[in-house]
């Protein structure tokens, strides 16, 4: 089994720039995910925001999490959970607005490192996409403005917890599925393991490294490059020790971008190849809400069965 993608991101700016993209550039063809280190982010914030979130899950969901389990008898059960997840969560919005100050529970300090974190990842999902740009062989920017609709993107942050499992051969931390939306940008726990992802028929470990920013592409990357980017299935396996912190803020573009495969991308697939669809955002999101843990390849077969119609109306 090939090894783990690691980038190290600041070799972009030096004479290892050639090296360093073509890492970039297999682990999406050949992984849909790689992990980052010296990617810009200051080692202080991050240990801010990991503290924070582990004492934000301490003092204010944890407690609501051994309720939950306890009333639903999931610490007895005795056959495989299929539709429920060891998790524990609350999602932040930035973009086009933000919601930070409404979200309940959150001391001021902690509302303020997240806007502060946000700012961090949004800028380095950007500049993430313009090296894709790059590689695709599309002009700088192309990604962004495709992206943006007529609002800008969609851009938020899910913050989960998975706490010890006493059955984690029966329910999954995180279900197996594939992310709808376009660049994920993942700050995990350095020491509790459990992210996989699906390569070649088998799950492998995404390792858990120290001031690490895991990157994994999205349904709509796969789209807009025509099938050459991969986004992949990944899932969270429960551990019995140990609570892990995952925060996975994911750039997505507007309700109301229109997604489409780059012309330029075209122009370089064979004959055969199949031409992926073109649809609204907004619209592939509703089909992703109930089919969120099954296959990507039904998702796309209905965009393009939608599609006819769409051309006719853009």
């Amino acid at each position: 089994m090939a090894t783990f993608p690691v980038v190290d991101l600041s070799l972009v700016n030096g004479e290892e720039r050639v090296a360093t993209l073509e890492k970039i550039n297999d682990a999406c063809e050949n992984w849909g995910f790689f992990e980052l280190v010296n990617h810009g982010i200051s080692t202080e914030l991050l240990d801010i925001v990991e503290k924070m979130t582990k004492d934000h899950y301490k003092k204010t969901m944890e407690q609501r999490f051994k309720e939950m389990v306890a009333a639903k008898g999931l610490d007895a059960v005795q056959s495989e959970i299929h539709d429920l997840d060891w998790e524990s969560t609350f999602f932040l919005r930035h973009l086009p607005s933000s919601n930070i100050s409404e979200v309940p529970d959150l001391e001021e300090d902690y509302r303020k490192t997240m806007k502060e974190f946000a700012v961090e990842l949004e800028k380095l999902a950007e500049k993430l996409l313009d090296l894709l740009c790059e590689n695709l062989g599309l002009e700088k920017g192309y990604l962004k403005k495709v992206f943006y609709g007529s609002k800008g993107p969609n851009f938020g942050t899910k913050v989960s917890n998975y706490p010890p499992c006493p059955k984690p051969d029966l329910i999954k931390g995180l279900r197996a599925h594939s992310d709808a939306g376009g660049i994920i940008l993942l700050f995990q726990d350095d020491k509790v393991s459990g992210l996989q992802l699906l390569k070649d028929g088998d799950w492998v470990d995404v390792p858990p490294m120290h001031h690490s920013i895991v990157i994994n592409l999205g349904d709509q990357i796969e789209v807009i490059t025509n099938g050459k980017y991969k986004s992949v299935m990944h899932r969270v396996i429960a551990q019995s020790d140990g609570t892990r912190m995952s925060i996975a803020s994911f750039y997505n573009p507007g309700d109301d971008a229109f997604i489409s495969p780059a012309p330029a991308v075209l122009e370089k697939k064979t004959e055969d190849a199949p031409t992926y669809p073109k649809f609204v955002f907004d619209d592939y999101m509703k089909l992703y809400s109930g089919l969120k843990f099954q296959a990507k390849e039904p998702r796309f077969e209905a965009m393009k069965a939608k599609e006819s119609t769409l051309v006719a109306t853009a």
